[in-house]
């Protein structure tokens, strides 16, 4: 199921949904203090500095996202960048939560002619893991199974925020020659409701659950997440393969492949900068940093910090059978330590396919999704992310 890009039409039954979300869970008052405190935003700068951008400043002038920017998208990462710097996470959770994203997601289908879903899907909830299953034929078994953990600073995200970026993942796995794809999509604790490491072991349990489906066939499972996601995809591949007397903490397969889609992958560092293009803001994110890791921890902590990890001995053992893909923006924040990381990891001999979009923000393949003007576009980042499993995973025949 691929949809057409978002339009204004969608952003506005998006705020229609959101409203009564937003006086249920944040409150009345708060919904009414924020709101008014985004006016001046709205009605005022984003349009002054949409203006300059667009017909007062070179093209080669602007920043390197905005350069090739539609209208759209510039509206778009402009007003995600003020609601990000702005807006306390307590708020804008509830822009991504199920209460919001789920129905707007089958508007979506509605308004592109599915009156059901046309993927299998259905709520797990078992005791300490919660989360979505979604698969293209119910009563057969999967032949690969990509196991999600969502982004969104630990503060924010669920993973119904993401169903159509999942659900476009499974088709693109199924038009690749899969037979019956499924994922899972971890719906994880947020910060501040709890703190690491309860997240590291929801992760693990949710692993344990994909493994069971997957008829305990760990090459038939491909982890990954985004951002905070990605951070939890590499923090629990070194947590299972971490030393306890030459014994790893669990006794787990390694998983067939990891894709990592611009990975927090050292929580706090002074290499993580502010650019003209991203949305993210470091102060915003290292606040964030510092709540997920309480009072019991360091944000220096290798499992709780990936990127911290020098070990190169620690990486080898984590790494997956096929090694990493990762995907990243030139113009991202994360940029200078996701590049760190990757020379650390094929320092360790780990395979590691890098996808560096020249130009991209933050999780580009979901934003493009969105926003992408052509389908080509829209999937292009998905669409190369596939071809990369099928050659790093062991071959659909042989599942």
């Amino acid at each position: 199921m691929i949809l057409g890009p978002i339009t204004f039409i969608d952003c506005i039954v998006f705020v229609i949904l959101l409203a009564p979300q937003l006086i249920i869970h944040a409150g009345l008052y708060q919904t009414v203090k924020y709101a008014s405190r985004s006016l001046p935003f709205l009605v005022l700068y984003l349009p002054t500095e949409l203006f300059k951008s667009r017909y007062l400043t070179r093209p080669d002038q602007r920043p390197r996202f905005f350069q090739h920017a539609t209208v759209f998208q510039e509206v778009m990462i402009r007003t995600v960048k003020y609601a990000f710097s702005a807006i306390p996470p307590h708020v804008t959770r509830v822009f991504l939560s199920k209460g919001v994203a789920l129905p707007f997601t089958y508007f979506r289908m509605w308004r592109h002619g599915y009156l059901r879903s046309p993927v299998h899907w259905e709520e797990v909830r078992r005791k300490g893991l919660r989360g979505l299953w979604m698969i293209g034929k119910e009563s057969a078994e999967p032949d690969i199974v990509i196991y999600y953990c969502h982004g969104g600073g630990f503060s924010m995200g669920s993973a119904y925020f993401y169903m159509e970026f999942l659900f476009t993942w499974l088709d693109m796995l199924k038009n690749a020659g899969y037979n019956n794809p499924a994922i899972f999509a971890l719906e994880y604790s947020l910060v501040p409701d709890e703190v690491f490491p309860v997240q590291l072991e929801q992760t693990v349990r949710g692993y344990q659950f994909v493994l069971s489906r997957a008829q305990d066939d760990a090459s038939r499972v491909c982890v990954a997440g985004d951002s905070a996601g990605g951070t939890l995809i590499l923090s629990f591949l070194l947590y299972c393969s971490s030393q306890e007397g030459g014994q790893g903490k669990l006794k787990l397969e390694k998983p067939g492949l990891a894709v990592v889609l611009s990975p927090w992958v050292t929580l706090v560092s002074s290499k993580n900068i502010d650019t003209a293009s991203d949305y993210l803001t470091i102060d915003r994110l290292h606040s964030y940093a510092k709540q997920y890791a309480g009072i019991s921890a360091s944000v220096h902590e290798p499992l709780l910090s990936p990127g911290r990890c020098e070990d190169l001995e620690w990486w080898k053992r984590a790494s997956p059978r096929g090694g990493f893909v990762c995907v990243y923006g030139s113009e991202e924040v994360f940029q200078p330590e996701i590049r760190h990381w990757l020379e650390t990891v094929r320092r360790a001999g780990s395979e590691c396919d890098e996808m560096e979009e020249k130009g991209g923000v933050h999780v580009w393949p979901v934003i493009a999704l969105f926003v992408g003007e052509s389908q080509g576009e829209r999937v292009r980042g998905l669409r190369e992310i596939v071809r990369r499993m099928r050659g790093r995973m062991m071959p659909r025949e042989k599942l």
